[in-house]
């Protein structure tokens, strides 16, 4: 099987850099459709893990994690099952890894739910066919993530995939003294998934994607007050690549990797990265 080739580079904005970011509207899109047969390389990942799990266990790195709590957060249509391999890593370093504990992740669209109680405060002078459905599971992971703190007395770590990334920032924004840092991997940060793949999904549904994209930036407008780490591919066929960075988080350290969206969480490198990037806070 041939050899995936990587490119990595870690990237912080520059001191002097003035904060909101100009965000270039115009590099804003979808993914080119070339890149699509380009998650094929999520096999090779695949074909890998068993073996780096096992070697990962031969060296027995327990002490790396400290026992810190994690909790990984899985993408759109994935659930704890599919962050199994995930949690797995991060167990084998030494951490307390949990999964989301609210099933597959649909974006809520299979949740019954009230868009004048979501937490968000959305603009619902329009016609509203579900595109509260990403804040709502915000809202239940953020009530989920402060019941665990409570419980452990100190506050954890947030692990996120593509969307379960996005969910993860949005409950570190709403809950600073509780949740200590972030990563995200291949998470849209911009637009909600007007840039993404799964767009037609939601526009299947009649969702006004423009609305959810003014509602996100409005909530970008208020920092995270954690450390985030944002691993993002430059030829991702899921998530378009400029829509992975926020203008309006001065300190968020972004790591490229040459990989595909649909093997972030089981690619070797990238699980390396997350573990790299736990032990560093």
């Amino acid at each position: 099987m041939q050899a995936v080739s990587w490119r990595l580079q870690v990237s912080r904005p520059p001191k002097d850099q003035q904060y909101p970011m100009t965000l270039d509207t115009h590099s804003l899109a979808p993914p080119a459709s070339a890149l699509a047969w380009r998650e094929a390389r999520a096999l090779a990942d695949l074909a890998t893990l068993p073996f780096r799990l096992a070697g990962t266990a031969l060296r027995r790195p327990h002490a790396l994690g400290n026992g810190r709590r994690v909790i990984v957060l899985p993408g759109f249509g994935g659930g704890d099952r599919a962050m199994a391999p995930m949690r797995t890593y991060l167990r084998l370093h030494g951490f307390q890894a949990e999964g989301w504990g609210l099933g597959r992740n649909l974006a809520g669209l299979d949740r019954p739910h009230d868009p004048a109680e979501i937490s968000w405060g959305l603009d619902l002078n329009r016609p509203y066919r579900g595109e509260g459905g990403v804040p709502h599971l915000c809202d239940l992971m953020t009530a989920r993530v402060r019941k665990r703190a409570e419980a452990y007395g100190a506050p954890i770590a947030l692990v996120g995939w593509s969307l379960g990334g996005t969910i993860a920032r949005e409950v570190a924004r709403d809950l600073p003294g509780r949740v200590d840092q972030v990563v995200t991997l291949g998470a849209p940060v911009i637009g909600g998934p007007k840039y993404t793949r799964a767009a037609k999904v939601f526009r299947r549904r009649g969702m006004d994607l423009d609305w959810i994209e003014a509602e996100v930036a409005r909530r970008n407008a208020r920092p995270i007050r954690c450390p985030v780490t944002a691993i993002v591919s430059p030829t991702d066929g899921i998530v378009g690549f400029h829509s992975t960075r926020d203008p309006h988080h001065a300190d968020a350290r972004y790591i490229e990797a040459d990989v595909s969206h649909t093997g972030m969480g089981i690619n070797g490198r990238t699980l390396r990265l997350v573990v790299e990037a736990l032990t560093e806070q």
